[in-house]
């Protein structure tokens, strides 16, 4: 499998596409102003304690103070505060934690109001971004991610990501992440780490020493709510989360961009370094690579599936549903079991990639089409955990119910993604909408192939706006040339400017309209 990284610079920031096989699996719009991301470290300011919440509301510099639960302080919530005042005071100067003594835990069961109060200085993180009419969630369990390793201060604890399943190789990289941890820091050992030696493993810790170092010497001059240690861009943090052998290019249209990400690769993986380009081509690299017809058909209410049917997909404030329906050109298998199993099983491989697209979170409930026998019910599981295992939010799905309905939970960490797929209506001047007319011809294009080949039609004429008509038949090596090349048969073409641009109509040799 290929996969390509393609990376749009925009005036307010850049947009990534992460292409696999040439089909978007993922999407992400990465804005400057956008101070809030998940990861970032600030000096909060506790504005007001809720004992009836057991949390605290903490000031952070957005225009909503952000939510801090008890649950969310960690343990060492106290050695925490002590060595902000410390570094602070400059009786301490942050390089390290080695020597420094660590308090007691605070209470599993404990209040809120006896470990902060009012105006208190705290450190926090963000653990998930502005959402709707919410501030960011925080979290006083500081953790810095790095390509191979989490580095976790105010800990001793070593753990190996559970995705390693090799018991020789987690042993492994105990003894030596033991063997070269730092005092007073903990260590998350990442799945990526597998199979990786000594000298990578030491690079990666070192590097996370390094920007714990520096945030601590930022700390003494910031002000209360101000950020401490920033999270690296979208890009160059989707980089270090997916970057593989499987990596075939990474492309980028802005020369500042290329030498950021081209660096940032040198140091996390100076092997993969040849592998980024710079886009020079006169058009538009997300037209160039056929990214802006994919999001167009791809973050509509209606989705396209594979070889039939379509997905409707409706959000609302509490969740998000998605329903499955065969469409009328699912009719290749022998019966209506097989039919309902194989547009299930197409749909499980689509909604997976809907969820990573949109970056959906939260409860998603799907309803499939029904099938009766239990063991195409388990078949449907097992392929929708199959096609979740590759995402990166933690996520949870429950067998299908009694009614059919597949509940799936996916971590929200930042607002859904929503692209705007409908156009103001070129032959209303802007009074109603109508669905992205970029996808009329790659329908008409799926329609004439289903008569021509399932329904065996031999004389056919399609009516059409003469926009379309013109988009068909104009050139030497035409559209529709190619189409007498690809089906053996002439298909007649009409203009009918009483059309919509996006109507069309089938016609048979009796001048009879085909229904569809």
């Amino acid at each position: 499998m290929s996969t390509e990284l393609i990376i749009n610079s925009t005036q307010n920031g850049c947009r990534i596409a992460l292409l696999k096989d040439k089909k978007l699996s993922e999407f992400h719009q990465d804005e400057d102003e956008h101070k809030f991301n998940v990861g970032d470290i600030f000096l909060g300011q506790v504005k007001k304690v809720v004992p009836g919440l057991n949390a605290a509301f903490v000031d952070i510099g957005y225009e909503k103070d952000a939510f801090l639960h008890y649950l969310d302080l960690g343990p060492q919530l106290q050695s925490l505060n002590t060595y902000t005042k410390q570094v602070i005071s400059g009786k301490n100067k942050g390089k390290n934690l080695a020597g420094f003594k660590r308090q007691p835990d605070i209470n599993k069961l404990g209040k809120m109001n006896q470990v902060l109060n009012k105006n208190q200085r705290v450190l926090v993180q963000v653990v998930k971004e502005p959402i709707s009419t919410k501030g960011p969630r925080l979290s006083s369990e500081l953790s810095i991610a790095g390509r191979y390793l989490v580095l976790v201060p105010f800990s001793d604890t070593v753990s190996v990501s559970k995705k390693i399943g090799d018991s020789a190789e987690r042993k492994r990289l105990l003894r030596l992440i033991t063997s070269i941890k730092p005092e007073n820091f903990g260590i998350i050992i990442r799945t990526v780490a597998a199979g990786k030696n000594v000298g990578e493993l030491d690079r990666d810790l070192s590097n996370l020493l390094d920007k714990w170092s520096s945030g601590m010497k930022m700390l003494k001059k910031v002000k209360p709510n101000e950020k401490v240690i920033g999270e690296i861009n979208r890009a160059n943090s989707i980089l270090r989360d997916v970057l593989n052998e499987s990596f075939d290019s990474i492309v980028v249209d802005d020369k500042d961009l290329y030498v950021q990400v081209k660096n940032f690769i040198k140091e996390i993986a100076p092997e993969k370094e040849k592998i980024t380009k710079l886009y020079n081509g006169r058009a538009k690299i997300f037209e160039a690579y056929g990214i802006e017809k994919q999001l167009k058909g791809l973050f509509g209410q209606s989705v396209s599936i594979d070889g039939g049917g379509y997905l409707i997909i409706e959000h609302t404030e509490a969740l998000h549903v998605i329903d499955v329906n065969s469409g009328n050109k699912s009719n290749a298998e022998d019966n209506q079991e097989s039919t309902a199993l194989k547009v299930n099983l197409d749909a499980a491989k689509e909604i997976a990639r809907q969820l990573r697209l949109r970056d959906m979170g939260g409860i998603i409930v799907v309803d499939f089409i029904d099938m009766r026998k239990a063991e195409n019910k388990k078949l449907l599981f097992k392929a929708m955990r199959d096609e979740m295992k590759t995402d990166r939010s933690k996520f949870t799905i429950l067998p299908l119910s009694k009614f059919g309905l597949m509940q799936i939970t996916r971590q929200r960490v930042r607002p859904e993604l929503n692209i705007k797929t409908r156009e103001v209506c070129p032959t209303c001047n802007g009074t109603g909408k109508i669905r992205a007319s970029i996808l009329v011809s790659d329908k008409i294009e799926k329609d004439l192939e289903h008569i021509l080949t399932k329904q065996n039609e031999k004389k056919l004429t399609i009516a059409l706006h003469p926009f379309l008509y013109s988009y068909y038949t104009k050139g030497i090596f035409s559209k529709r040339f190619k189409w007498y090349l690809k089906y053996k048969r002439w298909i007649n073409l009409v203009e009918d400017s009483s059309m919509a641009i996006m109507e069309y109509q089938f016609i048979n040799g009796h001048g009879e309209e085909i229904e569809l």
